[in-house]
């Protein structure tokens, strides 16, 4: 069972556009330092569509050569071609990847037996957990809780990050597909009420930049410590919404920047964030005390 704040990756890239593998690997080593869960590379939050597959390859490898034996590796290999996620796939169950991350096929726009179809096909090609991505606001599709529970009887759909932000889905996807389905939250500023209905943990954008107390605020979830988590949501609140005031990742990639920890580099179609934005996500850092 994956739980408590695990962190979707950015993807750190040199001012010529090239991976910067070094501040890529300090980085996942942060990340565990602070007491992130676990880590997904080449996630949408780690710029996956303008990789190539033999960058794709890479991060993953990066980031189990770090992580592996210290935190679940949690690769991201979908696409919206079912032969490509296959092939993604299985490399990152060769490469010893703990699961894998599969999104809903963008731009294809598939029904809910071409999602089963998709998802199984993928499943029946390798032998690595899978963990479902739903994230209608990217993909377009939503995949329901009755295909999703239809998907939870095969042996290696394991869970779903969801990032519905719908607050009724943790609830009845438990009751559709059991307690053992493991349910990450994709919305950072909703994952309280999701874990009150259900939710076992987030896959966070904004753990990259506050890993320590988004892994905090999980811990004190489990300790049932409701006072200690309210604290801490209000506090990371502001944060949530900061890293998200344009296109993610570019406000979090800032962040990164004003932390020290990477550049905030991307490929376009990604372009570097307005001024008006990069003041609000330094007021989140500073009111927020990630920044001095």
């Amino acid at each position: 069972m994956f739980k408590g704040s695990i962190t979707a990756l950015i993807t750190p890239f040199t001012q010529d556009g090239a991976i910067d593998e070094k501040a890529f690997q300090s980085f996942v080593d942060w990340q565990l330092k602070q007491g992130t869960t676990g880590v997904v590379p080449v996630g949408t939050t780690g710029e996956s569509p303008t990789l190539s597959h033999a960058e794709h390859h890479r991060v993953v490898e990066l980031a189990l050569e770090v992580a592996k034996g210290r935190g679940p590796v949690i690769a991201g290999t979908g696409s919206n071609s079912t032969a490509e996620a296959i092939s993604l796939t299985r490399h990152a169950q060769n490469a010893g990847a703990d699961a894998a991350l599969v999104v809903t096929p963008y731009y294809n726009k598939p029904g809910q037996r071409g999602l089963y179809a998709h998802y199984k096909a993928i499943h029946d090609a390798t032998d690595i957990p899978i963990v479902i991505y739903n994230i209608p606001g990217r993909s377009v599709v939503d995949m329901s809780v009755d295909t999703m529970a239809q998907l939870s009887k095969l042996p290696r759909i394991v869970g779903v990050k969801d990032a519905t932000s719908d607050l009724e889905r943790p609830a009845l996807t438990r009751l559709a597909a059991g307690a053992d389905f493991c349910q990450l939250s994709g919305e950072d500023g909703t994952i309280v009420p999701f874990l009150a209905q259900g939710g076992h943990g987030c896959i966070s954008v904004t753990s990259n930049i506050a890993p320590k107390l988004c892994a905090e605020l999980h811990a004190a979830w489990a300790a049932g410590n409701i006072a200690k988590v309210q604290e801490l949501n209000y506090r990371l609140l502001p944060v949530h919404k900061a890293m998200f005031c344009e296109t993610s990742p570019g406000p979090v990639k800032y962040a990164a920047e004003l932390l020290g920890l990477c550049g905030s580099h991307m490929r376009l179609p990604m372009v570097e964030i307005t001024e008006e934005s990069k003041q609000r996500v330094e007021s989140a850092l500073r009111t927020a005390g990630i920044l001095s």
